[in-house]
């Protein structure tokens, strides 16, 4: 018995032949699930923290100065330079880890924001303490926990935090002073608080606003991820479906084959060259379906094909288009070449398929002119459809590449456009389509050649 991930496989396959044939579309080559693409937004959250860092160290000095020089108070300055030291260091490090690609946890940002607490608390405790009017720096740090973190570790850096706090209030460094009287001091006070508030708010206004845009895009990835999971499911039900009729459909159209065969040989029906004509015809037909059962087995494993080929550009299009002109019987589709130097590629099933697609639905509103247009742009493939039809409705336009999005009014119509942007996804390119300012759509489809070449 076939288990399921067999006929998941068999599903995928099979599309590719079935689709076309059915009317709906192609889907060959579509393979298994990919994985997703890899979400950065932890990585650009990341380098916000390395941003702001960097504006910690910088009015660190900036303000180090100001009390060392400016103010005449007396600072531990080697202990204080090797904490300014060690955030250049992590900043280094954290550059180094994003510019590698690795991944960014929210382990990673706890990890990160308890480093500049413990930074801060450093700073602090060798320039006063709780009394240091900067204290209040340490909302920044939480506030950005409560955006980034989730509720436990945001409970957790606030713990550390106010037990931090509760530090400074008993092992710190007194500030020396300068002489003064108490007022002096007190406005002192009173403008380091006003600076840290200035600071805190702006920070906050800026980063906080960031990161939240930041995880926005996060959201709308996954969002397209799971749309893109429904989408292939729905795929896979529409291939166990095709693979299940091409079985069922091969014994009646083999019985059908033999029965037609015995009334070519029958005298009192070949003595009538009309009868005998619409038998041939029915031959004809028979045959053609037996073609794309056949095809559809092939596609699905279930019988040996040929293996993929060698081949080139030039040769595979007019391949192609001497099998859709046999198909429709039609010189209506007209070949534009501009691809320059011919280059050599494996013959891809599931790329003849979608374009048989794009080129049946522009056959469909178009039946008078079609054009295939082959052009290169770098390492790009774009091959160009375009007919004279009354072109794409604007709703159309805005969801192309969905299901059941058709201007034909037919049952199941819309699946050829939706079939045809996850073939081209998966081979890593993409689909775009437009309408024409003097009437009638192109539809482009645009690969990197590396994925049709060894």
């Amino acid at each position: 018995m076939t288990d399921r991930p067999d006929l998941r496989r068999i599903a995928r396959t099979t599309l590719v032949t079935a689709a076309r044939h059915l009317g709906i579309g192609t889907l060959a080559g579509l393979g298994e699930p990919g994985s997703p693409e890899d979400d950065d937004g932890g990585r650009q959250n990341l380098l916000l923290l390395v941003q702001l860092r960097w504006i910690a160290v910088a009015g660190q000095v900036v303000t180090i100065a100001v009390a060392q020089v400016g103010l005449g108070i007396a600072l531990p300055l080697g202990p204080m330079a090797v904490v300014l030291a060690g955030l250049v260091i992590l900043n280094l490090v954290s550059l180094a880890w994003i510019a590698r690609g690795g991944g960014v946890t929210e382990g990673t940002l706890f990890v990160a924001l308890l480093l500049d607490v413990v930074a801060l608390t450093v700073q602090l405790s060798l320039s006063g303490g709780a009394t240091n009017p900067f204290t209040s720096l340490f909302l920044l740090q939480l506030t950005l926990a409560a955006v980034l973190l989730s509720s436990q570790a945001t409970i957790g850096l606030v713990a550390l935090t106010t037990a931090a706090l509760g530090v400074l209030m008993l092992v710190y460094r007194p500030l020396v002073l300068p002489p003064g009287d108490s007022g002096e001091l007190l406005r002192l006070y009173l403008v380091g608080m006003l600076v840290a508030f200035v600071i805190d708010a702006a920070l906050i206004a800026v980063f906080v606003t960031r990161i939240s845009r930041n995880l926005r895009r996060q959201d709308a990835r996954l969002a397209s991820l799971r749309q893109r999971a429904a989408e292939e499911d729905h795929i896979v039900r529409m291939g166990l479906l095709a693979s299940g009729a091409a079985h069922e459909l091969g014994t009646p159209l083999s019985s059908l084959s033999v029965i037609l065969g015995d009334w070519r040989r029958m005298p009192e029906l070949t003595a009538s060259p009309d009868i005998a004509r619409e038998i041939e015809e029915m031959q004809e037909a028979v045959g053609r379906c037996k073609a794309i059962v056949t095809g559809i087995l092939l596609a699905a494993g279930a019988a040996r094909g040929e293996a993929p080929h060698l081949t080139t550009v030039r040769s595979f299009v007019t391949e192609l288009v001497g099998d859709w002109r046999r198909m429709h019987s039609c010189f209506c589709l007209e070949v534009r070449d501009e691809f320059g130097e011919d280059q050599e590629i494996v013959s891809d099933t599931a790329l003849k398929q979608v374009v048989f697609n794009v080129l049946d639905n522009a056959f469909d509103l178009s039946p008078n002119f079609v054009e295939l247009a082959i052009l290169r742009e770098g390492d790009t493939l774009r091959l160009s459809v375009t007919d004279r039809g009354p072109g794409f409705a604007p709703e159309m336009l805005a969801r192309l590449g969905q299901p059941y999005t058709s201007s034909k009014g037919r049952l199941g119509g819309g699946l050829g456009l939706f079939l045809v942007v996850n073939v081209v996804r998966k081979l890593g390119g993409t689909v775009e389509a437009r309408n024409r300012s003097y009437g009638g759509a192109v539809v482009t489809i645009s690969l990197p050649l590396s994925s049709l070449t060894v």
